[in-house]
């Protein structure tokens, strides 16, 4: 069914009115919580920070004490299904539904709408304001320092209303596009759990029969250091010398790698970070022509091991060894000598091989889920976004375009 005619079946035939904002929805600024006086317990206060796009995230949330301020705090509380924006900051615009049960606050630079419950349905205009976070940033100014610093701004938003003539037949309306968005939200919500739940048990499947097969003990295997089985050593390149559309994967610190013109090694490698926060993780298994950072390390293994099996027993153990063997409690920058010496088991070439079949099977699993996941929810996420847009792209009328 096209476009229109499925808003046609829906309006039946009745008029929509695009209304300002201001005319059918008042708002509420934050009040001006002072930092100094934040606490560990007491009432939560929601900052620009706990609004993450759709709803009101309550991790690193801060609490106050009313016997604090001389002013009535009161009337700042925040209810269950209230609807929030960022009005400042890097989040200027995002939209954050209030689904908790306990009361909070609203802190300065975050702002509340209050629609007006005879004529504007509540999850209605949620849904609505979430297709318009890039126009309220560029209402706000955009660029590095975006600003709601006025509800004018925002009032001049305009809004569908379906027959606006008659109320109760409008939040019928109203509501029943909003039962068909909501199901796409919790259908995504859904799925997002189910594959979280499959993910989390597949790492720890894999965590296990890794643990399991890599556990040797001293005497039923030859035990030597890196030193002794790989070769190590460390690139010449800057991130700055990374070129966007180069020829070459450029192996940085970092997690995402980087592409260059120019290549330094063809081998079999695994890599890892010397210094930042990937320090003692590994985060890439390097087969042909790479160039490499000047702070990260190759470490490319000898005839007598399977590369693959080198590459999961760092992955396994290299972190917790750097940590235990620094005399500081966090491992900022590794050195050459911290890698010769890491013990590693030598079973025999067959033994690693059939430890390794094992362990890609699980990590291929694994990152099928992890790469998945994402795929997935950008899916349902895209396809909430085309029966939002399906359901709330009204044609104006040529008096509201004239308007």
């Amino acid at each position: 069914m096209s476009q229109l005619n499925y808003l046609e079946k829906l309006l039946d035939g009745v008029e929509v009115e695009w209304k300002a904002l201001g005319e059918v929805c008042d708002f509420k600024n934050g009040f001006a919580f002072k930092s100094s006086l934040f606490k560990e317990a007491g009432l939560p206060i929601i900052r620009i920070t706990n609004v993450d796009g759709k709803n009101i995230s309550l991790d690193d949330v801060k609490y106050f004490d009313p016997s604090d301020y001389k002013e009535n705090t009161a009337s700042y509380e925040i209810s269950k299904g209230d609807i929030l924006i960022a009005m400042s900051g890097a989040t200027t615009g995002k939209i954050g539904f209030y689904a908790h049960e306990s009361p909070a606050y609203l802190n300065q630079r975050v702002g509340k709408f209050l629609p007006k419950p005879k004529i504007l349905n509540n999850r209605y205009l949620y849904h609505y304001l979430l297709s318009k976070v890039e126009q309220i940033y560029v209402i706000a100014g955009g660029g590095a320092q975006p600003n709601l610093s006025s509800n004018a701004l925002m009032a001049k938003i305009e809004i569908p209303i379906p027959c606006p003539d008659n109320p109760e037949k409008s939040l019928a309306i109203q509501a029943e596009i909003v039962c068909i968005l909501d199901a796409f939200t919790a259908m995504t919500a859904e799925l997002t759990a189910e594959l979280t739940a499959e993910l989390n048990m597949r790492k720890k499947q894999y965590n296990y029969y890794r643990e399991h097969l890599l556990s040797f003990d001293e005497g039923d295997v030859e035990w030597k250091t890196l030193g002794d089985i790989a070769e190590i050593g460390t690139g010449k390149h800057d991130t700055r010398d990374a070129i966007e559309d180069g020829e070459y994967i450029f192996y940085a610190r970092g997690r995402e790698p980087l592409k260059l013109n120019t290549f330094n090694f063809d081998e079999t490698a695994i890599i890892t970070a010397g210094d930042g926060a990937g320090v003692g993780k590994v985060y890439h298994y390097a087969q042909g022509k790479y160039a490499l950072h000047q702070r990260a390390y190759r470490i490319v293994p000898d005839d007598s091991m399977h590369p693959r099996f080198v590459y999961h027993y760092i992955s396994a153990y290299f972190n917790d060894y750097i940590q235990k063997a620094s005399v500081s409690s966090s491992v900022t920058s590794l050195r050459r000598p911290m890698f010769l010496k890491f013990p590693i088991p030598v079973p025999p070439h067959s033994e690693q091989s059939r430890i390794v079949e094992i362990l890609e099977k699980f990590e291929t699993l694994t990152t099928s889920i992890q790469e998945g996941l994402p795929r997935e929810i950008e899916l349902r996420q895209k396809q909430y976004e085309y029966y939002r847009d399906l359901l709330l792209s009204f044609p104006k009328s040529h008096s509201d375009e004239a308007a």
